[in-house]
């Protein structure tokens, strides 16, 4: 029996439930089972050379994982996703989504590893994630990220030809923060004002907790929402293909293995027909 098939079909499945204003009778779907990862590619970058302070050129490549950084663990009663972060990489979905909210619960772990071993903890939730593994960085897909870095968390970076719109307030040079009454600003690999943005406002609970993580995507709009607080919304997802701009809104569901120990449960998504109510009431929604 081939169980790989199975699970994707599964998750195919969710695009006839939906979730849309998030009543007690919404269906969602596990896209994590809780025994085994699968449904999901991991892919490994180069390593990182502790004695020359440098990366190797040659990544450890798709689905092969010989230190086991990607797995599943028991933590808190429950069974998690476990990512050890000791070599950078990701792991995706084998499937594509579109016009969906996901939900998940994240904490850190203990352990750090160069050449982030006494920075701040970092990982970051990939969507729209599409083109060739390791397109950003020699790392990860082709993306928005939704950043999850200790104090960070809710902030957005655009990866590898991702382009978004926010409304922010320029502090300096290098340094915009989400304002929904902002000027529209555009975000990319290569903007001349950069490919992040940072969250408002701080809504992380402390490390070594557990935080709730809401991601809605629909057409081109996405809403970041972290422990029920509206950090961030985003408009005119698009990416750069050569001299093209093209839509972006839809693509793999990928997490970051980026130099720390982190957990992931409850992952779980629903398609939705359009942003729900509450999101679009809320004061953090810009026009």
């Amino acid at each position: 029996m081939d169980y790989k098939k199975i699970s994707i079909v599964a998750m195919l499945l969710f695009l006839l439930s939906s979730c849309t204003n998030r009543s007690e009778n919404s269906k969602w779907q596990s896209i994590f089972n809780g025994k085994d990862l699968t449904g999901w590619d991991t892919y490994l970058g180069p390593k990182y050379d502790t004695v020359l302070n440098r990366w190797d050129s040659i990544p450890v490549g798709l689905n092969t994982d010989p230190l086991k950084v990607f797995g599943v663990a028991d933590v808190d009663g429950g069974k998690v996703m476990r990512i050890s972060g000791e070599q950078y990489g990701g792991i995706s979905t084998i499937v594509e989504f579109e016009n969906f909210h996901l939900q998940l619960q994240f904490k850190w772990g203990k352990f750090q590893w160069p050449p982030n071993k006494k920075g701040k903890k970092d990982s970051g939730l990939m969507y729209y994630g599409v083109g060739p593994q390791g397109a950003d960085g020699g790392f990860w897909l082709r993306s928005h990220e939704f950043q999850i870095e200790e104090g960070d968390c809710g902030d957005y970076w655009a990866c590898a030809g991702a382009v978004s719109d926010v409304r922010a307030r320029k502090e300096n040079d290098s340094t915009y923060v989400y304002n929904k009454d902002g000027d529209l600003y555009t975000f990319s690999t290569v903007s001349s004002i950069g490919r992040n943005c940072i969250k408002y406002p701080d809504a992380e609970k402390p490390s070594g907790e557990w935080n709730t993580i809401d991601l809605y995507c629909f057409g081109g709009t996405s809403v970041h929402s972290v422990n029920g607080v509206v950090t961030m919304v985003l408009k005119n997802s698009r990416q750069l293909e050569g001299d093209k701009v093209i839509p972006l809104t839809k693509g793999k569901i990928q997490f970051e293995s980026e130099g720390a120990e982190i957990f992931f449960r409850n992952i779980r998504i629903c398609s939705i027909n359009k942003l729900p109510d509450n999101i679009m009431n809320d004061k953090h929604m810009a026009n």
